[in-house]
């Protein structure tokens, strides 16, 4: 029948979610693995926290506009709101009892990147998150049509500025290069021809939603990617799915955020593309397919991903019940180690993998670590239940996806062992 071991149901709760919880662990332990992948892609609703309060569009839009004075206090508040925003999500990420909504979103964040750097509309940055986790699971098409229509990606990538007398190439050109085709797929006349088709698609200048405005529309006949047509935005994203390589592409994305940092067997991207096309682009069919595959599964590949900042702030205290860092303290935790949430460093987002290390945040990292898990070893702790391992082994195999490469303490205590572990290099990676 295939049952997982506790090892393996450790690897699809750890790779699929946030942390290893003992918990999710233990539901999935034993069930066949065509079962417990089904159970993670069916998740129960479950809806985000309030946000808190954002200035709407109407309102902080005008005043960027104004004086010197007036632009500088809409620069305050947007930084303000941005960092409550921020909270938001952190707080969304500690509670949520759908750990592969959250992970899917952040994945769906970072491929469809929008900064509140950029945008100063913390308003507009919360309904992408929304936009962004209600097709988290979804289907790929209906996605990236919302995102076209995205107030925050219209405003960040300028496609608000995209008009028939002065075209704007800027969102035309990373829909090919970045969400779909990908660079040497296009040439620089079907970047121009599909900035043509999305003239007069902006936001609404006084209710801040997607808008179009025929009149700065350009309905002329546009050739892309070697067909010929009075197209529109529309047109040209039906077109772009058409193309093999825009499944390709999405599936590298999938392989390097679930698999491995190592580049994928092209014959591996070209079987699940296939599945993905052929199921007009359901998302949880390409999950099905990445996490029933040998590839997913081979121990060749456990410990070949970098934790994140988010794996490693939020599923650290997620998994092991450590006292957390209150939400303004994650907020900059966030931000020293690399991922400032709403806030990619640029188009291409987080590059992640090794990226994720440096001089500066691997010091961080182990200064987080042996915080959160100093302190009296034999005490209760109060925000949780005590480890439930059984013994050294199964706390090996619960913390680490591989061996440790450091000494396991003499001296004998759960706790003990957990904080030697968390301070272990092999602890992160996953």
């Amino acid at each position: 029948m295939n049952e997982l071991t506790f090892g393996e149901a450790r690897h699809l709760t750890v790779r699929t979610g946030l942390g290893a919880e003992w918990g999710s662990i233990k539901k999935l332990e034993g069930l066949p693995r065509e079962k417990a992948i089904e159970y993670i892609l069916n998740p129960a609703p479950s809806n985000p926290r309030p946000a808190p309060y954002l200035t709407p569009w109407n309102k902080l839009e005008p005043m960027r506009d104004a004086g010197a004075k007036t632009r500088a206090d809409a620069w305050v508040m947007a930084q303000t709101e941005g960092q409550r925003l921020q909270g938001w999500w952190i707080e969304q990420l500690f509670r949520t009892n759908t750990p592969l909504v959250e992970r899917m979103t952040l994945f769906w964040h970072n491929y469809f990147t929008s900064s509140l750097q950029k945008t100063l509309q913390p308003s507009l940055l919360h309904q992408q998150n929304l936009m962004l986790r209600k097709h988290a699971l979804g289907n790929f098409r209906h996605l990236l049509r919302s995102v076209a229509r995205d107030p925050a990606m219209l405003v960040y990538l300028d496609g608000y500025k995209n008009v028939k007398a002065e075209p704007n190439e800027n969102f035309a050109r990373e829909l090919l290069e970045l969400f779909t085709l990908g660079h040497g797929n296009y040439t620089q006349n079907d970047v121009e021809a599909a900035a043509k088709a999305f003239t007069g698609w902006g936001v609404h200048p006084r209710s801040g939603k997607f808008h179009i405005s025929g009149e700065h529309h350009d309905g002329s006949r546009k050739l892309f990617l070697r067909r010929a047509g009075n197209f529109t935005g529309d047109d040209i994203i039906k077109i772009l799915l058409q193309n093999p390589r825009t499944a390709e592409r999405v599936t590298e994305k999938f392989w390097k955020a679930f698999i491995s940092d190592i580049n994928p067997p092209r014959q591996t991207v070209v079987q699940w593309a296939n599945h993905f096309r052929s199921s007009n682009y359901d998302i949880k069919t390409l999950m099905r397919v990445m996490l029933n595959s040998d590839e997913f599964w081979s121990e060749r590949f456990r410990g070949t991903l970098v934790k994140s900042p988010v794996d490693l702030l939020i599923g650290t205290i997620r998994t092991i019940p450590y006292p957390r860092e209150n939400t303004t303290k994650m907020v900059n935790l966030c931000r020293l180690l690399g991922q400032k949430l709403f806030d990619p460093p640029n188009v291409k987002g987080w590059e992640g993998g090794d990226h994720w290390i440096s001089t500066q945040t691997l010091l961080v990292r182990a200064s987080y670590l042996a915080k959160i898990s100093r302190g009296n070893l034999n005490a209760r702790v109060k925000t949780g239940p005590h480890i439930k391992a059984k013994n050294n082994e199964e706390m090996l195999e619960w913390l680490l996806a591989v061996p440790p490469l450091n000494k396991l303490p003499e001296t004998p205590g759960k706790r003990r062992l957990a904080h030697a572990l968390l301070k272990d290099p092999a602890f992160q990676v996953t």
